[in-house]
């Protein structure tokens, strides 16, 4: 059983509210037309403003009332106010709208988790092979520094954690512990020391421990969460990945957010959507297990 199918089951244990506030569009009405009548989920679209909304937004960021009014009656702040104040359980969004604009709503409304400071997003990779890998960031943040990319690793892991069941992480490079030097070498170690993560490491090290035990870097190799210097080369990946092992990519997935957010790629189809909407679920309800 691959990891969407164990989702899948997660989810149909306990169907959560997901707000979609792009119901207008056919794909996503399609989608949770599927979930609702596979009991994996229960779609919500918009509420009317209410004063749990406006209170959760002013909660997190204060403003004047009048200004927070206002706001709600943007689409996407206020599906993410309804999930800050708990009207839905899950936010789902992204299939009209910007990367950016979903993370500003979540960013004003939800708010980020105890200790982390940088969004960011990763893509469930699954390969035909029936492995599963945490790819991150691939659709956010352009040239991390090095207490960003800490973030950015801090934050894959626990989402590992949540959907693979472990996080072995490392932190990607052109070189392998000093075998290279130069900024972008130094920031990945950089990030490494921060986080007691893998680091710097070459990618074929961080997945083969006979190649991992020729470049010096003893108990690498069974990597299942690789973090990216940057947005080129983590995009870059993920892309080969699909279109030459074939392998399928779900999300991106926001996190570093208090609540699960995801956002959807505007090219997303209805089984994209359908698929990321039980990972985002899963991603919930094994949260809320753990705490």
């Amino acid at each position: 059983m691959n990891t969407l199918e164990k989702a899948t089951e997660i989810a149909a244990m306990r169907p959560r509210r997901v707000v979609f506030p792009e119901f207008e569009d056919t794909r996503v009405a399609q989608a949770a037309d599927q979930l609702a009548r596979e009991g994996l989920a229960e779609p919500i679209g918009l509420s009317p403003p209410s004063e749990r909304q406006l209170e959760a937004l002013l909660a997190q960021r204060p403003m004047k009332r009048a200004i927070a009014e206002r706001m709600l009656e943007r689409p996407l702040i206020r599906a993410a106010a309804m999930l800050a104040c708990g009207e839905a359980d899950v936010m789902v969004a992204g299939a009209n709208a910007p990367t950016r604009r979903v993370i500003e709503a979540a960013s004003l409304a939800v708010g980020f988790a105890d200790g982390i400071h940088t969004p960011s997003s990763f893509f469930l990779m699954q390969m035909p092979d029936g492995r599963a890998l945490v790819l991150a960031d691939c659709a956010v943040h352009r040239d991390p520094n090095s207490d960003e990319l800490a973030d950015i690793a801090r934050m894959s892991a626990h989402s590992a954690r949540l959907l693979l069941g472990r996080a072995d992480v490392a932190l990607l490079s052109f070189s392998t512990g000093s075998s290279g030097v130069g900024p972008c070498v130094e920031k990945v170690r950089a990030a490494a020391e921060l986080t007691g993560f893998l680091g710097p490491i070459q990618a074929d090290a961080a997945l083969n421990p006979a190649i991992a035990a020729k470049k010096g870097a003893s108990g690498a190799g069974v990597a299942n969460t690789l973090i990216f210097p940057d947005l080129n080369s983590g995009n870059i990946a993920y892309k080969l990945l699909q279109e030459l092992a074939g392998a399928q990519a779900i999300g991106p997935f926001l996190q570093g957010f208090k609540k699960p957010v995801c956002d959807l790629s505007r090219g997303a189809n209805v089984e994209n959507i359908v698929a990321a909407t039980v990972i985002s679920i899963a991603l919930a309800q094994t949260a809320e297990v753990g705490r």
